[in-house]
């Protein structure tokens, strides 16, 4: 369960993105039933408060209040032990910057045998998705983050997946037609991997 601290965080970012007229914000503010029937437009006017967004988090997170979610936090908080305990770092997740998270969701999904964790906003501006145990999140933004043609680049590579049996995989992704930005290799250091690039330019490696 994430801490507190990070659910205090998102509600900052929400609160930032509204005063910054971030136009993705709307359908979030209308989950609070006396912003209901706001437009996009009239949400980033609003006299929002950090207290609001908090509310918002609460309910995005499957809690009635701001006041739940932190009694379940709390509730939730592993005491710990005497001594000190050695560092765990649990499984990475890349985020790809896209143009149209929906889109891009679809395109995992359907040509790359995902499936969708979740998605955020209408329409949306952030979201996950998976198959097995990887998983990739994706961010709208408004212009690329790479300069013009730098995906294309040889070895750029946003996310490394490891996959049990590449060969297969590689096989499934060539039948449906995805676009390969390095076909099946055999590398020098013993591995064996194909890269994939995503409508956004973005190139995920699979590895065996």
């Amino acid at each position: 369960m994430p801490t507190l601290e990070t659910y205090k965080k998102q509600a900052k970012q929400l609160l930032r993105w509204q005063r910054d007229r971030n136009h993705s914000v709307g359908g979030r503010i209308r989950q609070l039933p006396r912003y209901r029937d706001v437009t996009d437009h009239e949400s980033l006017a609003l006299n929002f408060k950090l207290t609001e967004a908090q509310e918002i988090i609460a309910l995005e997170a499957g809690y009635d209040s701001w006041a739940t979610l932190r009694a379940a936090v709390e509730d939730a908080s592993p005491q710990p032990p005497e001594g000190s305990r050695p560092v765990v770092l649990n499984a990475a997740r890349p985020v790809l910057f896209v143009r149209d998270v929906q889109a891009a969701a679809e395109f995992y999904c359907d040509r790359l045998g995902f499936g969708v964790d979740f998605l955020h906003g209408h329409p949306p501006f952030y979201g996950s998705v998976s198959r097995d145990d990887a998983t990739l999140h994706l961010r709208f933004v408004h212009e690329p983050v790479l300069a013009a043609g730098a995906a294309r680049e040889e070895g750029l590579i946003m996310a490394f997946i490891e996959a049990r049996n590449v060969k297969e995989l590689y096989a499934e992704y060539l039948a449906s037609g995805v676009d390969l930005a390095q076909k099946l290799t055999k590398q020098a250091w013993g591995g064996t991997d194909f890269i994939v690039r995503d409508p956004d330019g973005n190139t995920v490696a699979f590895v065996g």
